[in-house]
């Protein structure tokens, strides 16, 4: 039987276990129990999202996993980057 995480050290635990099995490459974050971030930025259906510096939504995925495009990331990542370094 699962259960869910007591505190936020087992929470991301269990994130950190999600990003080696999955092979993501990419910075995650752990949410708190508040669950705040998934509020903020609409949790379901799953996206993904770019945050800019400024702490704007940048890039928002179509639903997935279908609607993922990882090129679509990675353009929006160089041009961030790109245009932050100028």
């Amino acid at each position: 039987m699962l259960t869910s995480p007591a505190n936020f050290k087992e929470r991301a635990e269990v994130a950190e276990t999600c990003v080696v099995r999955l092979g993501i490459h990419l910075p995650a974050v752990v949410d708190g129990f508040d669950d705040a971030t998934e509020i903020a930025y609409s949790g379901w259906p799953d996206r993904l999202y770019v945050i800019d510096r400024d702490g704007r939504v940048a890039y928002k995925s179509r639903p997935g996993p279908f609607g993922f495009k990882p090129a679509e990331v990675e353009a929006v990542l160089r041009t961030l980057i790109t245009t932050s370094a100028h």
